[in-house]
Parts: C-alpha cells; structure tokens; sequence
C-alpha cells in the first residue's frame, strides 16, 4: 500500500472536470495531494481513443485511473492497460448513480452485489501482478443504496471486498439514491453520516479509509483526518482551488499559502506548451475560474476568462489581463 501520508488529502474523480488540463492545474497547486482521473469505462479502455482516454502528463504524480464497469474479465484487461501507461493507482467506481451507469449495471449498484466486486478486484489485482510498478486496486463506494441503513451491510460489503485484496476504500459517506434523484441531488439530498466511514476504520484498522463527501471548509477536512486516513475533497477543490492549496501546504510542509497570481503563472509553460499543440485556450482556463473565489476582483477574473478564452487565437495574454482585473495593477505587475 502507499504510506499512508499519501493519502492524506485527495481530490476526487469528477465527470466533465478532473481531465489532465484540471489535474495539471491542481498537482501545482497541491504537491502532495493523490489525484484521479475521470471515471472511464473498462471498454471504453480497451477499444477507445486511448491517448485521450487516458492522456496524463508526467507532472500528475501521483494519479489514479478510476474504472467503471462490472465484468471482471474487462476490468482486468482494462486496469492492465492502466498500469501500463503509468497510473499509480486502479480505482473501481462503486458510488456513481446515475441512469446510464446504472444501466450498465455499474457504479453505485454494485453495492448491492458485493461478490461481483470482490471477483473483479481480485480479477484485476491478478492482471496487474506482473506490472512494472506496484499499482493498488481500490475503491470508492457509498454507504449503501436506497432505503439500505444498515451498517452492517455496509461493512459486509467492505469485509467482502477487502477479502479479494483491496485495502483501500473511498467512502463517500452518504447513500445513493438510484430513482427518483438525479446525479447532482444525489450529492446533496441523501444524508451525510461521516460516522459509519470513521467506525469502519476503528473497526477495521488494517483498511485504509479516506472519506469523501461534502467537505467544503478546512476546518471539516482536518476532522476527518482525527478518524480516517485521509479526507477527498470533491467540487470544493475545483469551485475553491486555493482550499487545496491551502490544506496542502498545512499538512505537508507547515507553510502559509503561496499567493494565487504566483500560482496561477506557474502554469504559463503548461498551457503555452498546450497551445502550441492546437489545444484551446479555454479548455486550460474553464479549470482555473474558482482561483479568486470570494476574493475582491474575482468575478471579473472568472468574466474575462469566460467570455476571451474561448475566441480564436486567444493566448496567455488573456489570463494575464484577468490577474490584472483580480490581484490589482501592483500586484499583476510583480
């Protein structure tokens, strides 16, 4: 397993958000953090366009490729494929509730078949064997589904699947609910209970247990870390960047916070070096837009880069002109 300091903080796997551009962005901002991709499906993996699927810059160090899917076969082949490209972590999605996941009879409804995910991990931990780095197969579920309050179903499911070699789960500590709610309320309606994710541990001290799940000040990361391994900060770590930021710098290096213009201009060579590859503009910068969260200037910053980095030719002057408009002609200038 990694040493358990590295699992300390993470940022979690979000469709549409967490591609290399955002995990790029984010590695800067938190040297220490463990962060993931986008969920990918397993033949997604095997038959796609894999050098989108599974685009990764060097930089990322350490990242997990999350998996969804349900065939232990295709897992397998697709968490081999993973590893040899470079991820430091195989991840399988046991939270996602949406339709189309739950179609395919993957994502949060594997909470309710436990045997099926223990033959997949262990099906995937088999392929990864022989890989050229140790790669870990883990994790990251709900509490249950539905109208499931039990804990020892919960727990249960766990014990199953940590007996096929997982030793890493990612609660996100509130239940899916698989009708009637859509994706996004399933992130906020279902309750939080932080305390089955913090007895899971007490009770299974060998698991390492990082909670997800809500968390959206400092204040509330810090507490997880009183019960768990680790706290998996979510769309507070891409609405509010400078929170990752700031919680890294805590709990890794005892420093203050760097300012966000210093932060922000190191990723002028990234993005130039993008930009002499065709990429736009804006797919860098739509990542950046919450920098200057709450923060004098910040709406107009989030402005000029919404309404100019998506025009032809716009370049990293554009997001010069927006720290001007957020930091102030002194500081811009420094």
């Amino acid at each position: 397993m990694p040493d358990p300091a590295a699992l300390r903080l993470s940022v979690a796997p979000m469709m549409d958000w967490t591609d290399t551009h955002c995990r790029v962005f984010h590695r800067l901002l938190a040297p220490h953090a463990r962060l993931y991709t986008e969920m990918v499906h397993a033949n997604a993996v095997i038959h796609g366009d894999r050098s989108r699927l599974l685009a990764m810059d060097p930089v990322e160090h350490p990242v997990a490729l999350q998996l969804g899917g349900s065939e232990p076969a295709l897992l397998a082949q697709a968490a081999a494929i993973g590893a040899a490209h470079g991820f430091d972590e195989i991840n399988l999605n046991c939270g996602c509730p949406s339709d189309r996941v739950q179609a395919g009879r993957f994502g949060a409804c594997l909470m309710r078949e436990p045997a099926l995910v223990a033959d997949s991990v262990a099906a995937m931990i088999a392929a990864l064997a022989d890989a050229p780095h140790a790669v870990p197969v883990t994790v990251k579920c709900r509490l249950g589904v539905d109208d499931d309050h039990d804990y020892g179903r919960f727990r249960g499911f766990v014990d199953t699947v940590a007996d096929a070699g997982c030793r890493i789960f990612v609660v996100h500590a509130r239940n899916a609910w698989l009708k009637g709610l859509s994706p996004k309320e399933n992130r906020e309606v279902p309750p939080l209970r932080y305390d089955w994710a913090w007895r899971l541990k007490r009770e299974r001290p060998a698991l390492r247990v990082i909670v997800n799940g809500g968390i959206a000040a400092a204040a509330e990361a810090r507490a997880h870390l009183d019960h768990a391994d680790g706290a998996m900060l979510g769309r507070a770590a891409y609405h509010d960047p400078y929170l990752l930021h700031s919680l890294d710098r805590a709990w890794f290096d005892g420093a203050e916070p760097l300012p966000r213009v210093d932060l922000l201009r190191a990723l002028r060579p990234y993005a130039e070096a993008q930009l002499a590859r065709g990429v736009a503009l804006k797919h860098i910068t739509r990542h950046v837009l919450g920098l200057f969260n709450n923060r004098p200037g910040g709406r107009r910053f989030r402005q000029i880069l919404s309404e100019r980095a998506h025009r032809p030719g716009a370049d990293w002057r554009v997001v010069e002109e927006a720290l001007a408009a957020a930091a102030g002609p002194r500081r811009a200038a420094a």
